[in-house]
């Protein structure tokens, strides 16, 4: 019924009207485009490094402060001295394995054999009924229990082994029931 005029082109013709998009919206789909790779790629860079150090580690590391094994150094065993007058025995342990987890190249978690020589020095004094010597076997079964709670990097440098040193002689304190226990000594350590 009604026809439509062709445009001629003395009419005007509207801007943007059946041409290509203005520039404007593409740049902000690439803008937010960008900035959320951006946040995507900071997220999984804090998620790896969570993941690679500990979530204690990695805020350590992220403030700029102390790492927690650094703040919480035990004490050295020059701490307790023996008393005048002791004598010191070297119980010698089995050697023992045990599973320990470690992180990796690739980020995935796995299981590594640690075989230990230990060997708990004592002061026969203070040992009242010879206790070390008859829980000899529950020293042992505790030893083994946290070291299979043991991370391969729990044992790296010197503040590992002593702090390892340290949990155990603080677990035998305990199941001697005195401080007859005066020292560990590590004479082998092996990891897978």
């Amino acid at each position: 019924m009604f026809k439509k005029k062709p445009l001629s082109d003395d009419a005007p013709k509207l801007e943007g009207a059946g041409d290509a998009p203005s520039p404007g919206p593409r740049l902000r789909r690439k803008i937010i485009l960008i900035a959320g790779l951006a946040g995507l790629s900071v997220v999984a860079l804090l998620g790896g490094l969570m993941a690679a150090l500990g979530p204690s580690a990695a805020m350590a590391v992220l403030t700029g402060a102390p790492t927690p094994e650094e703040s919480a150094a035990p004490l050295p065993d020059d701490a307790n001295p023996p008393p005048p007058g002791a004598e010191l025995v070297v119980m010698p342990f089995e050697e023992m394995i045990v599973n320990i987890s470690a992180t990796a190249e690739s980020g995935r978690q796995i299981s590594r054999f640690l075989k230990v020589d230990l060997a708990l020095v004592y002061d026969r004094t203070q040992d009242s009924g010879g206790l070390v010597e008859t829980r000899h076997i529950f020293l042992r079964d505790a030893f083994q229990d946290y070291l299979r709670q043991l991370a391969e990097r729990d044992l790296e440098g010197t503040l590992g082994l002593i702090t390892v040193k340290g949990e155990l002689l603080r677990r035998a304190r305990a199941i001697a029931g005195s401080d007859a226990p005066h020292e560990m000594v590590i004479t082998g350590l092996v990891i897978q």
